[in-house]
């Protein structure tokens, strides 16, 4: 570009700046050099709003985190040695239920006893002890076990299994009979004092023995 035309440029961009100062009138120039002042002060006073809200929460800033620690454990009226007695046994607790360890009875009361705790709120040990561990108790389904029957005199196979607390049905009473084998030499001769496991029965006895008894019709009377 020569002398020439950069004059002329130079030429060109007066002309234009005379042209928007003769466009902007003093009242209007004045306008926005106080909408600006005014934009000016609004973000000095949004900094200052922002460097007391800095102040303030470096004031605020936490202590100890283990301080916080013991306070937290405070509220429930428990130190550290409360908190990891009542970790232990609850780890113990939770042991005993996954491996089935019954009575169940008890394993709940044992749930019971560490809902009871307030220690059981703190936010570590909260759903395991309220939420959990109940639903593991729930889903546990508990074998029966065997019914322990000692022999009275009078009592015969039949007449033991016939009765409601074992099964209700003396033609199950070979079942008795096999369980003891070890003590009943003769299945009609049994005797005062012995101890018999009364075994649950399976739902395929159930079902076998009950149409014996349906089935069953008794001699005619001579």
């Amino acid at each position: 570009m020569n002398f020439r035309n950069i004059l002329v440029v130079i030429s060109l961009v007066l002309f234009a700046g005379l042209t928007f100062a003769q466009e902007m009138s003093v009242k209007e120039w004045e306008a926005e050099m106080s909408r600006l002042a005014a934009k000016k002060d609004a973000l000095m006073s949004e900094i200052n709003t922002l460097k007391s809200d800095i102040e303030n929460l470096k004031s605020q800033a936490l202590g100890d985190p283990e301080e916080c620690i013991d306070e937290l454990y405070q509220m429930v009226g428990a130190n550290r040695a409360d908190i990891d007695n009542f970790r232990k046994a609850l780890n113990e607790l939770n042991g005993k239920i996954n491996r089935k360890e019954g009575p169940k009875a008890d394993r709940q009361a044992d749930l019971n006893a560490l809902k009871m705790n307030k220690i059981s709120a703190l936010p570590e040990f909260f759903n395991k002890v309220h939420v959990d561990l109940q639903k593991t108790l729930d889903a546990w389904v508990e074998e029966p076990k065997d019914i322990m029957y000692t022999v009275v005199r009078g009592d015969h196979l039949w007449g033991i299994a016939r009765k409601q607390e074992h099964y209700g049905n003396g033609f199950a009473w070979p079942v008795i009979y096999n369980a003891n084998r070890d003590q009943i030499k003769n299945p009609d001769l049994i005797y005062p004092k012995q101890v018999f496991k009364v075994p649950q029965l399976s739902e395929e006895e159930k079902a076998k023995y009950e149409r014996l008894r349906r089935n069953y019709k008794p001699a005619p009377v001579q």
